[in-house]
C-alpha cells in the first residue's frame, strides 16, 4: 500500500489525466443511460402489452442481457460494428444502452404495474384515450417511484463504464491501469482512479437524492 503522502502527490500530480478521463466516462454514461431510458420504457410497454408475441419479444431480450456477461456485450458491439467504422465511443456507449435497457425496462415495468388500476380507468370514464391516461396520468406517477432503483441503475451503468479499459478507450480506469503499468506503481493509481469514481458517483446520488426531493415536495 502507498503512503499517504505519496498517494496525495499522485492525485495532484495526475490530475489533468484523471480529469480528462472523468469527464470521458461521464460523457460515455450520460450518452448510454440517455439511449438505455428510450430502450428501456420500449420494453417496458411491451411486457405489459396484452399481445403476446411483443411480450415474448421483450422477454428474450431481457434473457438474453441478463444471461450474458457485459463484458461479452461489449466485445461484440465493438468488433461488430468495425466495418461499420463506428469509433470505439459509440460501440461502448450502445453497448452499456444495450444492457441497461433491459434493467431499466423491469424497473418500468414494475412502477408502472405498481399504480393503482383505478388511475385508469378514471382517465378512461373522463374520455381520455389509453395512451393519453398512461402519458398523463400513470407515467408521471410511475416514474416518482422508479426514481430510486433508477438511480442504483444509474451508478452501476457509470462504473460498468470501466470496462470500456477494455476496448483500448480513454477513460478513469483506463487511465489508472496505463499509468499504473507504465509507473510500475499499480495500487498507488488504482486508488486514485477509486477517489474520481466516488465523486461522480456522488453526483450522481446527489443529483437523484434532489430529484426525489423536488418530487415529493410536488406531491404535498
Amino acid at each position: 500500500m502507498p503512503s499517504f503522502a505519496h498517494f496525495i502527490e499522485v492525485f495532484f500530480s495526475t490530475y489533468d489525466m484523471f480529469l480528462r478521463g472523468m469527464v470521458k466516462t461521464l460523457q460515455v454514461t450520460a450518452v448510454s443511460i440517455s439511449i438505455a431510458l428510450f430502450i428501456g420504457l420500449f420494453f417496458a410497454f411491451l411486457k405489459i402489452s396484452k399481445i403476446k408475441i411483443l411480450e415474448w419479444f421483450a422477454n428474450i431480450y431481457i434473457y438474453l442481457v441478463r444471461g450474458t456477461p457485459l463484458i461479452v456485450q461489449i466485445f461484440v458491439f465493438y468488433f461488430g460494428f468495425v466495418q461499420f467504422n463506428i469509433s470505439a465511443f459509440w460501440s461502448i456507449a450502445l453497448a452499456l444502452a444495450f444492457h441497461n435497457g433491459a434493467y431499466i425496462a423491469e424497473i418500468f415495468r414494475g412502477s408502472i404495474q405498481s399504480i393503482d388500476k383505478g388511475q385508469m380507468e378514471a382517465g378512461r370514464s373522463l374520455g381520455m384515450t389509453r395512451a393519453l391516461t398512461m402519458r398523463r396520468i400513470i407515467l408521471p406517477q410511475a416514474t416518482r417511484r422508479a426514481l430510486p432503483p433508477l438511480g442504483n441503475q444509474f451508478i452501476i451503468c457509470l462504473k460498468d463504464s470501466s470496462l470500456a479499459a477494455f476496448i483500448g478507450f480513454y477513460e478513469l480506469f483506463n487511465v489508472a491501469q496505463t499509468q499504473g503499468a507504465n509507473t510500475y506503481d499499480v495500487m498507488t493509481y488504482l486508488l486514485v482512479g477509486a477517489v474520481y469514481y466516488l465523486i461522480l458517483v456522488g453526483l450522481i446520488a446527489g443529483i437523484i437524492n434532489l430529484l426525489e426531493r423536488k418530487f415529493s415536495a410536488s406531491d404535498r
